[in-house]
This record gives structure tokens, sequence and C-alpha cells, in this order.
């Protein structure tokens, strides 16, 4: 199970131009819940770390999950892991946490990517399927299955928020309940 102590979250490339690409339907369910993963990481005290892949190309991390981060220190990258950029992987792991809560932009590549070398560091990674995205269901759904079969955890975002919360009597649950209604 979560807990909030061990947790991290890492927001991979969701970025405007990779934001553009998605058919309407994703693009609209990632437009809202992303910035719902900020805002609730942010009461319960959880870590979170954003990537942006060649940035200066595909542009920032969209605006409504900028506005929800306490702090905003994008990792920019140019490899499909975020693990290959030089001192990353000693960053995630200065933090002390073994959860990684991941999500983002393409589901196939970066994420995928990101989440079987956390795994392979020994990390428990937990991919947000309803905030992940590619711009093919089928590069997403084959994604998630490789991942599910290296030994991610498939969840979404409801999961996550109420693994954390554990109870109704959670000094936070009526904000991270507002978040969902």
């Amino acid at each position: 199970m979560l807990n909030t102590m061990d947790s991290l979250v890492l927001i991979i490339d969701i970025q405007e131009k990779l934001m553009g690409m998605l058919n309407q339907g994703i693009k609209e369910q990632m437009l809202s819940k992303a910035p719902k993963l900020a805002k609730a990481a942010n009461i319960l005290g959880v870590n979170t770390l954003v990537t942006e892949q060649y940035p200066q190309g595909l542009g920032s991390t969209i605006d409504e999950i900028k506005n929800e981060l306490k702090e905003y220190h994008p990792m920019e990258k140019t490899g499909f892991s975020a693990l290959l950029e030089p001192g990353y992987a000693e960053t995630i792991k200065s933090l002390g946490k073994k959860q990684i809560i991941i999500c983002g932009i393409e589901a196939h590549i970066c994420v995928y990517q990101t989440a079987a070398k956390l795994l392979e560091e020994g990390y428990e990674v937990f991919v947000l399927k309803d905030l992940c995205a590619s711009r093919n269901k089928v590069e997403f759904e084959c994604a998630m299955d490789l991942l599910k079969s290296l030994g991610a955890k498939i969840t979404c975002l409801e999961i996550v928020l109420f693994e954390w919360l554990k109870t109704a009597k959670n000094p936070h649950f009526k904000e991270i309940q507002g978040l969902i209604k």
C-alpha cells in the first residue's frame, strides 16, 4: 500500500506540444487530472519532480500543472529515461523514497523507459494509467502491458489519493475529496 512518507511523484513530459498531439478526450482527461495530482501531493507533503523532454522544441510543462506545484524546477532531458540524465538518479535516491508514482507523455517511450529503469533500481513503481498518454492507443496499451509484466503496479489517480489518505479521519480528507468531486 502507498503511504505519503515513502512516496514520490514523478511527472514526465506533460508539455505543451506533446499535449497538442493527443486526441481530444485524452487531452481533456490529462488537463483535468494532472493538476489534481500535483495539488494533492502538495497538500499531503509528497515530493514532486517534473521532467521536460527537449523543452526548446516541445515547450514547457503545461500551466495547469505548474500552477499547482509548490516549486517548479523541471529537469530538462534528452534521454528517454529520466534516469539517463546526469545526477537525476542521485536526486531521486537522495529523497529517500521507495514508492514512485509516475505519469506522463508518451507512455510507451519516456514513461516506459523511466519506469523500467526505476524498477531495475529496486523502486516500487505505480503507473497512473489515467494520467499517462500516447498518441496511439496500441502503443499506450503495449506500454501498460510491458510495465505490468516488469512489476509496475498499474493504478489510477483516485486509488493513489485514497491510499495516501487511508481514512476519512485524515485531516486532509475533505480537501482531497474536493479535488475529485
